[in-house]
């Protein structure tokens, strides 16, 4: 799996900062740039996010280009539907060569499993490309393709939509690979937004875990994990 920051709003947090001070400010905008420090905007967006006022985080976007996650990672990412998505087509892309499929780390543990899982795949590629040497349409023998197969996708989210997104999908509860792939962006948005995601992440991280009977558990665990990120 490859995760990058592809391109982001420039300056982010003045950018939040710039849209919440507006809010409540007589002045104009290049006035209220001018007069914004450092700090200020550190102390600002602290104040705002502590007081639930996310609607300004809305103004500042994030796109992350990933790689080598499965269709069934992209089927539950999709599911965001706050977002933008740019995603390699199986219509227009033939995998007549091999495709490369994602081995969950509970079938790659398991011998007999793994062996089983990559006979499979072989066998599915082999008539995958006997359809297409046939004449079919790749976007009809696509049908055959299995959830493991390699995906590449684009997507753009607002910092408001990433907080949600963190919150849920970094959560222990979150099926291994998307909540890889969470992490992954979680690191990256912190690196160009350190005050507005510097307590995102999963939601036991700002109180009771939100999975009620559901828990995974480990909260104290979680939260170890996630301040040494």
């Amino acid at each position: 799996m490859k995760v990058a920051l592809l391109q982001h709003t420039p300056d982010p947090e003045l950018t939040v900062a710039l849209a919440a001070r507006l809010c409540y400010s007589k002045v104009g905008i290049g006035e209220l740039k001018q007069k914004l420090t450092n700090s200020d905007i550190t102390s600002f967006l602290d104040k705002i996010m502590s007081l639930g006022h996310q609607s300004v985080l809305e103004h500042a976007s994030f796109t992350f280009g990933i790689e080598g996650i499965s269709r069934v990672t992209s089927h539950q990412l999709v599911r965001h539907r706050v977002a933008s998505y740019s995603q390699q087509s199986q219509r227009y892309v033939s995998h007549k060569e091999q495709f490369a499929v994602v081995i969950p780390p509970e079938v790659a543990k398991h011998g007999e499993m793994l062996e089983l899982f990559e006979e499979e795949m072989r066998r599915l590629h082999a008539a995958y490309a006997r359809m297409v040497d046939a004449g079919i349409a790749a976007e009809d023998a696509r049908y055959l393709l299995p959830n493991a197969t390699e995906t590449k996708i684009v997507v753009t989210m607002n910092a408001r939509e990433l907080l949600h997104f963190f919150a849920v999908r970094c959560c222990e509860r979150a099926q291994w690979e998307i909540r890889a792939m969470a992490v992954e962006m979680l690191k990256l948005a912190r690196e160009v937004a350190p005050v507005i995601f510097r307590d995102a992440g999963p939601g036991c991280l700002a109180g009771p875990c939100p999975e009620g009977k559901m828990t995974c558990g480990m909260a104290a665990e979680v939260r170890e994990r996630f301040s040494n990120l």
